[in-house]
């Protein structure tokens, strides 16, 4: 197995020279898209082989390393890698199919995917900390590169430099984090990390590592900042892989350090700086993306809320896990790994349903959309699946792992301390309103994008998009339902994983075809669900039916009292129908002007003045003037302290690399004495 998937590692790095050496040729995309394909499928493969039929013990040795280390790097497989190498094979299928039958991109943007799949498979397949960031880093650069692919727009070079510094910053935390693990267990392999788990002030220390450098390439606030950039600069496939799989790579990192490596014995607080980022992370996506009027922006958004959610669950983990409450820390892992399946899959969806809405109708922007239904049906059909499971409608995916979650959360009371309850009771709050608005968000998305009447010339003239991209949205669309139609199956299927996160004698939350929440207290069945929702569904029908003339009587539209239209408008003024800006209006004023600095500029002119009025909305990211501004003030700070060191001499320049040396040789002595 092991051998099999360092087969596929080594084929995504061949098809990553292929793509150099056909260049420009007609066949370069087919022969490299074809290709990530094959291996995600073949990525898909061995985890649920690994999943289902059992995982292998020893891990692979491979004749790399650092330099003077005397270790090999090491390839492993258990619960939790399978299971997100599994999520990786699936989002990079669907984005791979996907790009088999979009529009060939710029040459330059072939060879990076590859290798944007391989740095996921190497990151989520290492057993030392060495080949995790090696695979991190390759990971980062890719995606880099594929995000500044288009570089001639000068908001995609921006969104490129951000990224990329974001990604660094990723780095710069995760590298003394596994320093502070390796240092105390006097190597870098799992297993000797395993078995000396950090203590004091250095556990504390990896702890805000970890959760610094995971939560910047995952996106977490306040470390948000690149995605809403990074998504609609990169092509649609590859925001679908940022998205559905990358900062779920990100998320295994954190796990892998907090809930593995650091040991089964950290206290119960340890939860709380995840519960709190999670849970802010969580409504402040989910209210960003009702304030946006870009679909790619939108959905990055949607994918903080997310990420804030999971994030959530494993805070709740090492909680219970800290207090002793192994069934309720199996509950919440559930949760966490569900969700991240889910959200991989259906966002996955939603970026490929934004590229497809892109190439038909020609537009991201709500306000130059509407009426898509009828030209581009198949594509309708599956944002449709993919909104209704981002809105945790039953019975689909996102309302099974979001149900599990909040019984979680729920259980936050099990937990004896005071503060930690005051904690959980206020993260109850903030993701049950987040979820509220997720779903105001996907139907504001959806109305606007593919009910109403159109909005401009370009998309009256929308065409549904080619077959290799309507199979590519109807593969991940039903994944979705039936991954919302059987997730006790999945859980089943996670149970390796959940061992890893909650303890070996763990179970997942799950019995038969059921959920079960807090010890078989409350249980979901989403095939009762579903066959009650199609009952009512079918009830109502043959009552319509029954009751009604027969006759389909087809009148004009209501145009909101509005001068009816001129005509060479025959589907109706626009304007006579909410817009973006409009629908997002209520949740502005509530919200908005307390957590987005929302403001709103209205014009009224004088009776009789013939001169337009004006109005509009803005809304400003704090992380922008809050963390953003102050560290570029530093950065320029700092490196204009040192421009001053060209002008040291010849003697202050050797004075000052003994200083560092010195130095270094200190702290290196403190710590392998601490």
């Amino acid at each position: 197995m092991l051998t099999g998937l360092l087969l596929c590692i080594l084929l995504l790095g061949l098809l990553a020279l292929a793509a150099v050496g056909l260049g420009r040729h007609p066949l370069a995309g087919r022969v490299v898209h074809g290709g990530c394909l094959a291996i995600s499928l073949g990525f898909a493969g061995l985890a649920l082989a690994g999943l289902g039929l059992g995982l292998p013990e020893a891990p692979l040795a491979l004749p790399i390393g650092l330099p003077g280390a005397g270790a090999a790097s090491l390839l492993a497989l258990d619960g939790l890698s399978a299971w997100f190498l599994l999520l990786l094979g699936v989002t990079g299928a669907c984005a791979s199919l996907y790009a088999l039958g979009a529009p060939a991109g710029p040459p330059r943007s072939l060879p990076p995917f590859p290798l944007f799949l391989a740095g996921m498979a190497i990151c989520l397949a290492a057993a030392d900390a060495f080949t995790l960031l090696l695979g991190f880093e390759l990971m980062s650069l890719a995606s880099w590169a594929l995000v500044a692919a288009d570089h001639a727009e000068a908001e995609n070079r921006a969104a490129a430099r951000r990224y990329l510094m974001f990604a660094a910053l990723a780095g710069a935390c995760l590298v003394p984090a596994f320093g502070l693990l390796a240092a105390g267990a006097g190597g870098l392999d799992f297993t000797a990390l395993r078995a000396a788990p950090p203590e004091g002030w250095r556990a504390a220390a990896v702890l805000a590592l970890a959760l610094a450098g995971a939560g910047a390439k995952a996106g977490l606030v306040p470390l948000h900042a690149w995605l809403p950039l990074a998504h609609p600069a990169a092509p649609s496939h590859v925001s679908a892989l940022m998205s559905g799989a990358m900062t779920k790579v990100a998320l295994y990192v954190l796990a892998r350090l907090l809930l593995d490596l650091c040991g089964p014995l950290q206290p119960a607080w340890w939860g709380v700086p995840l519960l709190a980022a999670g849970a802010c992370s969580a409504l402040f996506g989910a209210l960003r993306a009702n304030m946006e009027g870009d679909t790619k922006v939108l959905l990055a958004c949607s994918t903080i809320e997310n990420i804030g959610f999971i994030t959530v669950a494993l805070g709740l983990v090492l909680a219970f896990r800290g207090a002793d409450l192994g069934p309720l820390a199996a509950l919440a892992a559930g949760a966490a790994l569900l969700h991240a399946l889910n959200h991989g899959v259906f966002k996955t969806l939603l970026f490929l349903v934004a590229g497809a809405v892109a190439h038909g109708a020609g537009s991201r922007k709500l306000d130059r959309l509407g009426g898509l239904i009828h030209a581009m049906p198949v594509t309708a059909l599956a944002a449709l699946v993919g909104m209704a499971a981002a809105a945790s409608l039953p019975p689909l995916s996102g309302f099974a792992s979001e149900w599990l979650l909040l019984e979680a959360l729920l259980a936050g009371w099990r937990v004896g301390d005071i503060g930690f309850q005051v904690v959980a009771a206020a993260a109850t709050a903030l993701v049950a309103m987040a979820a509220a608005l997720a779903a105001a968000a996907m139907l504001r998305c959806f109305g606007l994008v593919f009910l109403g009447r159109i909005r401009s010339p370009r998309a009256a003239g929308a065409e549904e998009v080619p077959r290799l991209e309507r199979l590519s949205l109807l593969l991940p669309a039903g994944l979705t339902v039936l991954l919302g139609l059987f997730p006790a199956a999945m859980l089943g299927l996670a149970a390796p994983a959940i061992a890893v996160l909650a303890g070996p004698a763990a179970l997942p939350p799950a019995r038969g075809l059921a959920l079960t929440a807090g010890e078989g207290a409350s249980t979901y069945l989403p095939l009762a669900v579903a066959g009650l929702l199609v009952a009512s569904l079918v009830t109502v029908w043959f009552l319509v039916r029954r009751r009604s003339t027969g006759a389909t009587l087809r009148g004009p539209v209501w145009n909101c009292g509005f001068i009816d239209p001129p005509p060479w408008l025959p589907f109706g003024d626009p304007l006579s129908q909410p817009g973006a800006a409009g629908m997002a209006q209520p949740l502005r004023r509530m919200l908005g002007g307390s957590l987005l600095g929302a403001t709103e500029t209205v014009l009224m002119r004088a009776p009789g003045d013939p001169r337009p009025g004006h109005y509009a909305a803005q809304a400003a990211d704090p992380s922008e003037a809050g963390l953003l501004a102050p560290l570029a003030r530093l950065r320029d700070s700092v490196a204009g302290r040192a421009e001053r060191l060209r002008e040291l001499t010849i003697r202050g320049c050797l004075g000052l690399s003994f200083g560092t040396l010195v130095g270094l040789l200190a702290l290196l002595a403190w710590l392998e004495g601490g």
